[in-house]
Parts: C-alpha cells; sequence; structure tokens
C-alpha cells in the first residue's frame, strides 16, 4: 500500500496551507511546471519525489527529470506527461505514446483544471490533479489524495483551498 499525493503546476509556489497533506504521503507525484528546483528539495522533505518537467521548466529541471514518466506503484503501470489532455482529446503527441505504454493510470497537468475521469476505451484512470501555485486562472487551488493498493486506486479525495497568497 502506497500514500499518493499528486500535484501539478506549483509555478514555483507551495502553498503552505497542503502541508499537513505532504505529511502522510509515501510518495508526491508533481506532474509539471514546478517553476523552481527548490520546490522539489521541498517536497523531498516529506517523500519521495516523482516528477516530469513542464513547458515552463528550466534546463535544471529538465536535467533532473524526463518530460514522459513511466513507472510502477503496486502493480500498476502509471504514465505522467505535464501536456497530455485527456480521455476523447488526449494531444497529439502522446495518444500514440499512451496506446505504446498500456499505462492504468495516466497524469498529466497543463489545463489548471481538475479532472479524473475513467477512459473505457483505453482502460486507464486519466488524473490531472488541477493547480497549486500562485499564477494560472484557476481559483481554486487543488491536490489530488489517494492510495494504491492491491493494484487499485482507493481513498481518492480531492484537498482544495481558495486560491489566496499564502
Amino acid at each position: 500500500m502506497k500514500k499518493i499525493i499528486l500535484l501539478s503546476d506549483t509555478h514555483n509556489s507551495l502553498d503552505k496551507r497542503f502541508t499537513k497533506h505532504f505529511q502522510n504521503a509515501d510518495e508526491i507525484w508533481h506532474a509539471g511546471d514546478i517553476g523552481d528546483i527548490k520546490i522539489i528539495d521541498q517536497l523531498r522533505l516529506y517523500a519521495k519525489v516523482r516528477a516530469v518537467w513542464g513547458n515552463i521548466d528550466n534546463h535544471i529541471i529538465r536535467s533532473e527529470f524526463k518530460e514522459n514518466l513511466y513507472f510502477k506503484c503496486e502493480g500498476m503501470k502509471v504514465m505522467m506527461s505535464h501536456i497530455g489532455g485527456y480521455p476523447g482529446r488526449y494531444s497529439k503527441k502522446i495518444f500514440p505514446i499512451i496506446e505504446q505504454a498500456n499505462p492504468d493510470i495516466f497524469i498529466s497537468g497543463h489545463s489548471h483544471i481538475l479532472k479524473v475521469i475513467y477512459d473505457k476505451k483505453n482502460n486507464l484512470l486519466h488524473m490531472n490533479p488541477g493547480a497549486i501555485g500562485d499564477y494560472g486562472m484557476h481559483k481554486v487551488k487543488t491536490i489530488l489524495s489517494f492510495i494504491i493498493e492491491d493494484e487499485k486506486v482507493k481513498n481518492l479525495n480531492i484537498i482544495e483551498f481558495p486560491r489566496t497568497r499564502n
């Protein structure tokens, strides 16, 4: 069993109101647009971090992380990419990769819009945690918290705070 916190689009701002949720995580997954490597350093104080780079990330972040990440967690195949779209509207660049990788979970960020959709056609769970940073059009900061156990996603929760300066 692994307790996961999924976030995206920090844009160099890590809201302290989320900290108590990081403390309970086994792993923190960041779906890109990190903004500064210091954000990753802060997250690593709480748990193991898995991340991809996003379109705003500099050469330092791009040298440490990949554009697309594939890994297994508790028997589930996970694929993460910052710009990926969502079921029925995957990006042209990412769709062939999804078909080849055949993940159980596909994670993307970029849109700043929280979405969790089961894709029946591709037999995967798509997750976009929305945005946690201070930049962008979102009015609410969101992350996802869940458990992966016995090759299943369980106890999925949305954690949200109004977008105010921390």
